[in-house]
């Protein structure tokens, strides 16, 4: 039995935004431990052009014609058999495999948490990519510890943001990179201090850090293994850094990896309902500007999560 139609943003095939279309499709039904939702708001990641522009292809294929997005927030439309602990209408956020640039998505019920009570259904799509990411990046595989040094590159973006904040609520000296733009915007949120990237060669004035956090990728993590005190830890969540680079100057090196959790995003919620971690809402588009959305976001520059509004 047919649950009626959506609309919803693909691509047939690989290529520019202009390859993101508009499509009328056939509303999902949850399975066991699934939840429909209807989605008020998407998360907009630099994965999901990445999966578009066919980059992906050879470490994570996926099956065209594809609706891309990951982040999601929205309410409880229907619940899959065995699912108790979400209801219709409860208002929840959380993280689906590809699929929120849509008017519905089926997500498992695990990748779920209640919305933050003190978020809009824009400001919490942006936060589950962003503030997981940087959690595991921090706490997961750098262990980051009270009174140690952490060096967080593109302190403004949808990662960065929640870093520089998680890092000063744990007590770390936390020092970012930012467009000049972003400066104080990245002090308010608990940087000691901020680098200026276009002014000023980080490494120049950075020196035995016990974590670096790159949010950027090629020539910045490159040159980030120089500012590592030994024993340090380069963490990317771009690329694998190299393991013989790390072995060879005496420090480790890791990649964020980690299979997010529900259980995860309510620690996160815990943080933003005490007021300890608040999320930076990017721009916001329409659904039918997807495109632009996700063009925006290929420039690698701006603050915070850009986000799709679908529904009110």
């Amino acid at each position: 039995m047919s649950n009626g139609t959506m609309q919803a943003i693909r691509f047939h095939e690989y290529g520019g935004p202009e390859k993101l279309v508009l499509d009328t499709l056939e509303r999902p039904a949850p399975k066991e431990g699934e939840v429909l939702l209807k989605v008020h708001a998407a998360g907009v990641n630099p994965v999901d052009w990445k999966f578009r522009a066919g980059y992906l292809q050879q470490w994570m294929p996926i099956q065209l014609p594809y609706v891309p997005g990951n982040d999601v927030a929205g309410t409880v439309e229907e619940v899959g058999p065995g699912v108790t602990e979400f209801r219709k209408g409860q208002a929840v956020y959380g993280l689906a495999q590809g699929g929120t640039y849509a008017q519905y998505v089926v997500v498992p019920a695990s990748q779920l948490a209640p919305m933050p009570k003190n978020l809009s259904f824009d400001e919490a799509a942006s936060v589950p990519v962003g503030a997981l990411t940087a959690w595991h990046a921090l706490f997961t595989y750098a262990d980051l510890q009270a009174g140690q040094t952490v060096l967080v590159h593109g302190g403004a973006g949808g990662v960065g943001a929640f870093a520089v904040q998680l890092a000063h609520w744990k007590g770390a000296k936390v020092i970012a990179t930012a467009s000049a733009d972003n400066l104080d915007f990245v002090r308010s949120l608990g940087a000691d201090t901020v680098i200026d990237y276009n002014a000023t060669q980080f490494e120049t004035v950075v020196r035995d850090v016990d974590v670096v956090v790159d949010t950027v990728g090629g020539d910045v993590l490159q040159r980030s293994w120089q500012v590592l005190r030994p024993g340090g830890i380069l963490v990317s969540i771009t690329e694998p850094p190299s393991e013989e680079e790390a072995k060879k100057r005496g420090v480790r090196a890791a990649m964020v990896q980690t299979a997010f959790t529900g259980e995860d995003l309510r620690r996160i919620t815990e943080l933003i309902e005490s007021g300890q971690l608040k999320p930076e809402l990017g721009p916001v588009f329409r659904l039918t500007d997807a495109d632009k959305a996700q063009e925006l976001s290929q420039t690698r520059h701006g603050r915070g999560r850009i986000v799709l509004h679908i529904a009110d």
